[in-house]
């Protein structure tokens, strides 16, 4: 009985111990409001709802932890979460972690991870987009800029003396067709006797420092059976169902702080290759925002961008102007108003996602928001 309580005395020090090295936090944010849409359908008229999809930023609920192994190496995992506020279903196609699912190792040399993650252009415009993922944001032209992740994918993040490099490996991009963007279709690749269907791969390289930063990245897409690319313009996706087909997003960018203001710009090249009956369609798109913080409590920031669309003969600007109060560190109440104008062949959707806001070819929207987000 004696050595009995003391090997449990033992066995409780080091469960005790081994806990300590590790950690687990768990993380989330709500973000909803009301959202107006001028010009919601093709008769030209307007809706007021709960947006679907985001506010200021998507509602996500999720868990990171990490293991200290010694010797500078750590074990990491995150598994996050997207969910509608308005609902409470789950994003990115109903999947459980949507987001993110990924496990792998930290260490002065950077860190290996493997599963659902990020590519390379979601991180390579982490800094210079202004808005990020907002309802009036980036994605309203171009609805996998903020989605831009690959299920089946090998990522290398690392960081020395400023500078970051990356790059992912996908041996197969979306199994769901609604995970990374709509239209897009399913491809989930690992196909047998093919090796290039529906594997995605992409590399950047980042400097930041003190007052400014730039970056460069590139994202390729391989078509396969299902596989879908779609220009969000209204215009429906055509289909890139062989392994040779691209869908290829090349972008340079880069941010300044100076007097307090943040200004962060871009380009982005994207290039779809097909051999069927969608050919080769190019488009660029090109934004630009500032961010300015009246008092700690209080920011306004805005953003433009532009997109051109050659071979579907679309185009598009859009104007941006958001203001937040943060009534603690946790949660913060915002405003946002946005303008799009159309051409004529073109019917994109201010709401990002376009969330059934589809307006007629060359007819521009209104949308505004007031929403809450916390942080938890």
């Amino acid at each position: 009985m004696k050595y009995g309580r003391i090997a449990a005395v033992v066995a409780e020090l080091f469960s005790t111990a081994a806990f300590a090295q590790s950690s687990v936090t768990l993380y989330g944010v709500m973000d909803t409001g009301v959202e107006y849409v001028a010009h919601a359908n093709a008769a030209g008229d307007h809706v007021i709802r709960m947006p679907g999809i985001t506010g200021e930023v998507p509602s996500r609920w999720g868990m990171r932890g990490s293991e200290d192994l010694g010797g500078g190496l750590k074990a990491t995992f995150i598994l996050e979460s997207g969910f509608n506020v308005r609902g409470g279903d789950s994003g990115q196609g109903g999947r459980l972690f949507g987001r993110q699912a990924l496990v792998g190792l930290e260490g002065p040399w950077g860190s290996l991870t493997f599963g659902r993650q990020y590519t390379m252009t979601y991180w390579a415009m982490s800094d210079s987009d202004i808005l990020g993922p907002d309802i009036y944001g980036i994605g309203s032209l171009d609805s996998f800029l903020p989605n831009a992740r690959s299920d089946n994918s090998v990522v290398y993040k690392g960081k020395f003396y400023g500078f970051t490099v990356g790059a992912t490996y996908s041996f197969g991009r979306d199994s769901t067709g609604t995970g990374n963007s709509p239209g897009q279709g399913t491809c989930a690749g690992q196909v047998p006797g093919d090796a290039s269907q529906c594997r995605e791969w992409s590399a950047m390289l980042k400097y930041d420092s003190t007052y400014f930063g730039v970056a460069t990245a590139y994202d390729e897409q391989r078509g396969g059976t299902n596989a879908a690319a779609n220009f969000f313009n209204g215009i429906a996706p055509f289909p890139i169902t062989s392994s040779a087909d691209k869908d290829a997003r090349m972008q340079a960018n880069g941010y300044i702080n100076v007097a307090g203001v943040k200004v962060g710009g871009g380009w982005i090249g994207r290039r779809v290759e097909s051999n069927g009956p969608g050919g080769s369609v190019r488009s660029n798109l090109f934004y630009l925002g500032a961010q300015y913080y009246v008092t700690p409590a209080f920011a306004i920031d805005g953003e433009a961008y532009h997109v051109v669309v050659q071979q579907q003969d679309a185009r598009a600007t859009m104007a941006s102007l958001r203001a937040t109060y943060f009534l603690s560190k946790r949660t913060a109440v915002y405003g946002n108003v946005a303008y799009l104008w159309n051409s004529d062949r073109a019917h994109y959707s201010v709401s990002a996602g376009g969330g059934g806001t589809t307006p007629a070819p060359g007819v521009g929207q209104l949308g505004a928001i007031v929403g809450i987000r916390h942080s938890f």
